[in-house]
């Protein structure tokens, strides 16, 4: 049976989230035959424009049964109109599972769908959609998440992961990696691969802190302690403790690990070393303190990183 996705749009929406539900058509394409079939949709019906202010035909949002509801972005968040709600909520109740795109996530969580729900959005609104949203948890750091019948991605072109991964999921892994290949990308980035670097997402204010975190990334094979970064920092243990929690919004330790996972992922993801050594090199000493460390960061084991790792390799 046809399975039929639905691409719900309002005024303001970023048209580049609709280059993602190619991967729709390009899956017909290798299938040979009209697997999906994708419909836009929008509170009103009619011509929606655009944050460019190009317009698009959409016809209105019904409880029609659906395989998969996709709601978009914008680049501003504003209110979802009650009106959306009401259809996202009936939306949700008729699709097999229900995705966002973007800062979609904001669309799906003022309709109430996000509640206790593992969540992801660009990483620049994350913590806008937690602090609007409490009950939802957000996941700052990951490309796209699946719960359940719920996925949601990260900005902008991680909506085409999310897209292959929603193809892989129903045609398997070959098909996906066919559409990859005629979107000219890579077969999807694992969910949880990092939207941006651990050192760009801390922002120290100030130059000790700055330093600080220089130095630690320049230096993961070592012990790292508070005191040996407070001293570069010329601060004391306790100084330096409350001052990188108030600039960064994480304690000293968790910066560390985020910054040696960093480091691990990117020698894993260019092959050649054991995990063991690469948990030598990046400071964790033995592979299953790396383990348990990347399942915090990244929802996912080493193993699970070198096998799409070789995946992108087989590709290429």
């Amino acid at each position: 049976m046809q399975k039929r996705i639905a691409v719900v749009v309002f005024p303001g929406f970023q048209i580049l989230d609709l280059a993602a539900v190619a991967a729709f058509e390009l899956a017909n394409k290798h299938a040979g035959k009209p697997v999906y079939k994708v419909e836009l949709l929008s509170e009103t019906g009619g011509v929606i424009p655009s944050s460019s202010g190009i317009g698009v035909e959409t016809k209105r949002l019904t409880a029609s049964k659906f395989d998969t509801l996709v709601m978009t972005g914008a680049l501003t968040i504003e209110p979802t109109s009650e009106g959306l709600c009401k259809m996202l909520r009936t939306g949700e109740r008729n699709a097999r599972r229900i995705a966002s795109i973007c800062t979609g996530a904001f669309g799906l969580a003022d309709a109430g769908l996000l509640d206790g729900r593992r969540v992801t959005t660009h990483w620049a609104f994350a913590q806008e959609l937690q602090k609007r949203h409490p009950l939802a948890k957000v996941q700052p750091d990951r490309i796209f998440i699946n719960d359940g019948s719920l996925w949601t991605s990260a900005g902008m072109t991680a909506g085409i992961d999310l897209m292959l991964a929603l193809v892989e999921e129903d045609l398997g892994v070959e098909a996906a990696r066919m559409v990859a290949k005629n979107l000219v990308v890579y077969h999807r980035r694992a969910g949880g691969q990092s939207q941006y670097s651990a050192l760009l997402e801390l922002e120290p204010k100030s130059d000790r802190i700055q330093q600080a975190l220089v130095h630690a990334r320049a230096n993961l094979r070592d012990a790292l302690s508070v005191e040996d970064l407070a001293e570069v920092a010329h601060l004391s243990p306790r100084q330096f403790s409350r001052a990188f929690k108030s600039e960064t919004g994480q304690s000293p330790a968790q910066a560390v690990e985020h910054l040696r996972v960093e480091a691990a992922k990117a020698l894993i993801d260019a092959g050649g070393l054991a995990l063991n050594v690469v948990a030598d090199e990046t400071g964790f000493g033995d592979p299953e303190r790396m383990r348990r460390a990347f399942l915090r960061t990244l929802g996912q084991p080493p193993q699970a990183v070198r096998r799409v790792a070789r995946q992108i390799a087989d590709v290429a």
